[in-house]
């Protein structure tokens, strides 16, 4: 059997199959064995309380599903209190997801978050920054660099950058994350949509615009993934339209050390421990030793792949 064992910095994860951020809850123990993850990301957390956007949140697409959620959280002391405790008790590294308004509220609260039972914190810097008129933090290397720069000063644990898929040059953000301290990056989130009623005349989401996700989402996150893995030297995470072994081992090839599944499991609470089998099944097939040796194996022609190898080479 294959080694599916991964590791994200000093985060050892047995297998590189984890949840996305807003797509798990604790309740998944009812279909699925959580210590047969790779690792257990908790939905985004906020300093402060907040209610969310107007109904309706979600809208099923052609291909995918576009949500406006927008982060409904009853702030960090409950976080703490109420939701955590449920998480280390399955022997996989917990990762906890935080989204905050501005930079000084991201350095306070991974201070908070830093404590027994987390292993790694995702910084959600797809949110809005209240400091830019609401632009995603993500959007810009600056205010990238900015906010992943001030939780690295404030946290001695591993700190992963969820990156934006709306942004222009990803690459360039995905740089600008490691250069201010990521251990890793998370590409990535939802791809801004919209959906209207013709029969209404009317937006099909409360909030009028939202997060594509699902398999119409998955060709441009492996675009963008493809274009991290090579623009960094720390680990990415791939994450958008995951569900099935061979879309992870897409992913893989393309430069993901491992990959987050969120859509796919509103179908099927059990996808995860399916693409896992999978994982076995295609390694088995393939006579893959160890899961890692698909990280970034695409085969490219030409120049394209000399470079890829040249740079390659030169970070070894």
């Amino acid at each position: 059997m294959a080694d599916l064992s991964v590791r994200i910095g000093s985060l050892a994860l047995r297998n590189p199959v984890m949840p996305a951020s807003g797509c798990f809850a604790v309740e998944y123990q009812e279909a699925l064995d959580l210590g047969a993850l790779g690792a257990l990301v908790i939905k985004s957390v906020t300093p402060k309380t907040r209610v969310g956007n107007p109904t309706p949140r979600v809208a099923e697409v052609q291909g995918g599903l576009l949500n406006s959620i927008g982060i409904p959280s009853k702030g960090l002391d409950a976080f703490v209190r109420d939701v955590l405790p449920a998480y280390p008790g399955f022997g996989t590294p917990v990762v906890v997801s935080l989204s905050a308004d501005t930079v000084a509220e991201f350095a306070a609260a991974v201070q908070v978050l830093s404590r027994p039972g987390v292993a790694a914190i995702e910084a959600n810097i797809s949110c809005p920054n209240l400091e830019a008129d609401g632009l995603a933090f993500a959007m810009q290397a600056r205010s990238t660099h900015d906010a992943i720069a001030a939780m690295r000063r404030a946290t001695p644990l591993p700190l992963w950058a969820k990156l934006t898929p709306n942004a222009g040059d990803v690459a360039a953000i995905a740089r600008a994350a490691e250069a201010a301290g990521a251990d890793a990056v998370v590409m990535g989130n939802t791809a801004l949509g919209m959906a209207i009623d013709v029969h209404t005349r009317r937006p099909r989401l409360g909030n009028g615009m939202g997060g594509l996700s699902g398999p119409a989402l998955k060709p441009v996150t492996l675009r963008m993934t493809y274009q991290c893995a090579r623009a960094v030297r720390i680990p990415v995470i791939g994450c958008g339209g995951i569900a099935s072994a061979e879309d992870a081992v897409e992913y893989l090839l393309a430069g993901a050390t491992a990959v987050q599944v969120g859509t796919a499991s509103f179908l099927d609470p059990g996808a995860m421990r399916r693409i896992v089998d999978g994982l076995h099944d295609y390694c088995a097939a393939q006579g893959v030793a160890r899961v890692a040796e698909l990280t970034g194996a695409v085969e490219m022609e030409g120049e394209e792949q000399r470079n890829w190898r040249a740079q390659a080479a030169a970070w070894a």
